[in-house]
């Protein structure tokens, strides 16, 4: 595909690049060199996002619950063996 350069530098984006990258009229794109290239890029709207995760679990509370799940593991597995958490921990800082 081979586009003419306008008066003011514009070029258009042939339409199966735009239906590819998903770029609609109004969308932002940023342009950078890539060697003796120019590459686009469409941009998201971080405004787009604001809200994505509202409705939708804590990613908090589940990284806190897998946390404690790990710790109950580890415990279960040092009792298995005789050793508290804090005695573990205690050797662990003397090593």
């Amino acid at each position: 595909m081979t586009h003419k350069v306008g008066p003011k530098g514009q070029v258009v984006i042939p339409k199966e690049i735009r239906d590819r990258l998903g770029i609609r009229p109004g969308d932002r794109v940023s342009f950078w060199c890539d060697g003796d290239a120019v590459s686009v890029r469409r941009i998201d709207d971080i405004r787009s996002l604001i809200g994505i995760f509202a409705d939708g679990p804590s990613l908090t509370e589940d990284l806190m619950a897998e946390r404690r799940a790990d710790r109950e593991r580890e415990e279960a597995r040092l009792a298995a063996f005789g050793v508290s958490q804090a005695e573990f921990d205690a050797d662990a800082r003397t090593r």
